[in-house]
């Protein structure tokens, strides 16, 4: 079972603010904070960790087609729950992936929506199961 993940970060306020109001929606609660960084757990216990990064590490930035993260993927237990999120990050400007292409975007039994986080790490919201 994953433990933690940590990502360190460009912009500590600007990913505290996007991950806030994301993360309740996931059913992730806050689980640690101190200056130059928080966490949040989930349920079964996994954290995910966000450090800002040194100003010595910024100037090359995040790309997930390097060597390194694709993209993180949570799953929730409805596509309607899918469907709710989707209309908030519509609603506040969050950048969609293959918004052409949803729900399906991730093949005809995988119903999701893919979006980027404020340094554009790409996440995945994925249905449990595809309920009528």
């Amino acid at each position: 079972m994953l433990h933690h993940i940590e990502l360190y970060v460009s912009h500590l306020s600007k990913t505290r603010a996007f991950y806030d109001a994301l993360m309740p929606r996931l059913g992730y609660t806050l689980y640690q904070e101190w200056e130059q960084g928080f966490s949040y757990q989930s349920v079964e216990g996994t954290y995910l960790v966000f450090v800002q990064a040194s100003d010595k590490y910024l100037a090359v930035g995040y790309h997930r087609q390097r060597i390194g993260l694709n993209h993180l993927a949570f799953r929730v237990d409805t596509t309607q729950k899918v469907d709710a999120l989707r209309q908030f990050l519509l609603e506040n400007d969050v950048p969609l992936l293959y918004d052409e292409r949803y729900p399906h975007a991730g093949g005809p039994n995988h119903y999701a929506v893919f979006f980027e986080d404020p340094d554009r790490v790409k996440l995945e919201v994925v249905a449990h199961s595809i309920d009528g």
